[in-house]
């Protein structure tokens, strides 16, 4: 098993605009043994996000660096940019006795999983609707329309991974949602 079983990691997936992001922070918020792990990514930070708590920003070479020297646990390349999940961070969570909670996708998943040694709890979160879900990435209004039907055209192969996972829970209501997955941690928290 991990340095000790009793930490447990977290990974919450959904298609972009489900509320993956929103779900983590609260839970990081109410528990403060649970860390987010930090992704690294190549793309430009958006206007409120803050280096080293939202994301590490590195440029593509230092990133393709990481992959040559086998730093990553997960890594993909997500319209256009690369995101990946630095082995060290999440190492020195676990080395501090935290839960790790992780904000990632299916292929991150999936390659996470490779690593029998992780004690991993996977759970999907999903809209009620890919009409909801357009209307939400519109009111979010962060993305251009091209990239609003990028992510919608995204959703189909997303939600076609979600037997991938332990898990998958509806979010119709963030706070349901959140109650929801909740529950399901805290049963995995009180098996150990």
């Amino acid at each position: 098993m991990s340095h000790d079983s009793n930490n447990i990691m977290v990974i919450l997936s959904s298609p972009s605009g489900a509320g993956k992001t929103t779900i983590s922070k609260k839970i990081q918020q109410k528990y403060q043994n649970f860390k987010i792990s930090v992704s690294h990514t190549t793309r430009k930070p958006r206007s409120n996000e803050v280096e080293g708590i939202d994301y590490y920003f590195v440029d593509e070479n230092n990133f393709k660096n990481k992959i040559k020297n086998n730093e990553f646990y997960e890594y993909a390349k997500i319209f256009g940019n690369y995101y990946g999940t630095s082995k060290e961070s999440v190492l020195n969570l676990l080395n501090n006795k935290n839960d790790v909670l992780f904000d990632i996708d299916w292929q991150g998943t999936q390659q996470l999983s490779r690593f029998k040694e992780l004690n991993l709890l996977k759970i999907f979160i999903l809209p009620p609707s890919k009409e909801e879900l357009k209307k939400r990435l519109i009111q979010r209004n962060q993305d251009k329309l091209d990239v609003v039907e990028e992510r919608l055209k995204a959703y189909d192969a997303d939600s076609a991974h979600k037997q991938d996972y332990d898990h998958v829970v509806i979010n119709d209501n963030l706070e349901n949602c959140f109650k929801e997955v909740e529950k399901i941690i805290l049963i995995k928290k009180g098996k150990k």
